[in-house]
């Protein structure tokens, strides 16, 4: 029985996971479009927002980034680039830990202020609250993962879980077998975040698909700014006071347009 829920969860789950989060987030910007969004609740109260928010958000992304490439990387890329277990193991619990440490502050005000503030939680569906409550417990169980982990500095264990990854991706039906033996906090770990997964085309978690990463290298831009005379009055559409809307182009007032002249 033990080996059947293994396969099922480290061997079947995942590829159904990846599944429906590429084909579920696919069809729901074709038929919805307009749910896609993070459905922002700052305009019901700023205060803990912009900090949790920021805080929350930096530190996901390098969580993320740092799994899919340490998980996702071959392991023989690290090797040929001289890359040892060992520091490759303390790089990724510093880097990590820093992150997710930011990540879990930024989540619990984000979950303090949508459970106590009364008007948020009243415009708050179950699912927003949902996702934040597993999102805190998905970076819960990876603080705690470090206790762990601080034991296996060798890097042994993250070589079981890049062995699993890799082998997942060459569809490999022994990969599961590799994570038989690993610690519950990390089986529990990888449960929740495939499970996460899973669920994101049903939540707002399915912006992180919108997220505006193209604007680090988006080159820069200088502001110009015109000096007119004092005496000079100007209308929003960039006309003279009086005069026509010019949105831009030649201004032309309503007489010399009904007498033929605009072209003159």
């Amino acid at each position: 029985m033990t080996d059947f829920i293994n396969q099922l969860a480290f061997g079947w789950y995942p590829y159904l996971a990846v599944t429906v989060l590429v084909v579920g987030s696919i069809l729901r910007f074709d038929s919805n479009q307009y749910s896609w969004r993070s459905q922002s609740s700052q305009f019901l109260r700023r205060r803990q927002m912009v900090l949790g928010s920021n805080l929350f958000h930096m530190g996901i992304l390098v969580l993320l980034m740092g799994h899919f490439v340490g998980l996702l990387t071959p392991i023989n890329v690290f090797d040929a680039l001289g890359v040892s277990h060992s520091f490759k193991q303390t790089t990724a619990l510093v880097v990590g830990g820093i992150a997710g440490f930011f990540a879990y502050i930024g989540c619990t005000l984000l979950l303090h202020r949508r459970l106590f503030d009364s008007r948020i939680r009243k415009s708050s569906s179950v699912g927003d609250i949902l996702v934040l409550v597993l999102l805190w417990l998905q970076l819960t169980l990876g603080l705690l993962t470090t206790w762990w982990t601080l034991k296996h500095l060798d890097g042994s264990e993250m070589v079981k879980f890049m062995s699993w990854a890799n082998g997942m991706l060459r569809l490999n039906p022994a990969a599961p077998e590799i994570l038989k033996d690993v610690a519950l906090v990390y089986k529990l770990h990888i449960i929740l975040g495939l499970t996460l997964f899973l669920i994101t085309p049903f939540t707002r978690l399915v912006h992180i698909w919108s997220a505006p990463v193209w604007f680090l290298l988006r080159p820069g831009y200088q502001i110009v700014r015109t000096r007119r005379s004092k005496h000079t009055v100007a209308s929003p559409t960039r006309g003279l006071a009086g005069g026509a809307p010019s949105y831009g182009g030649p201004t032309v007032l309503r007489q010399m347009a009904e007498s033929g002249q605009e072209g003159a």
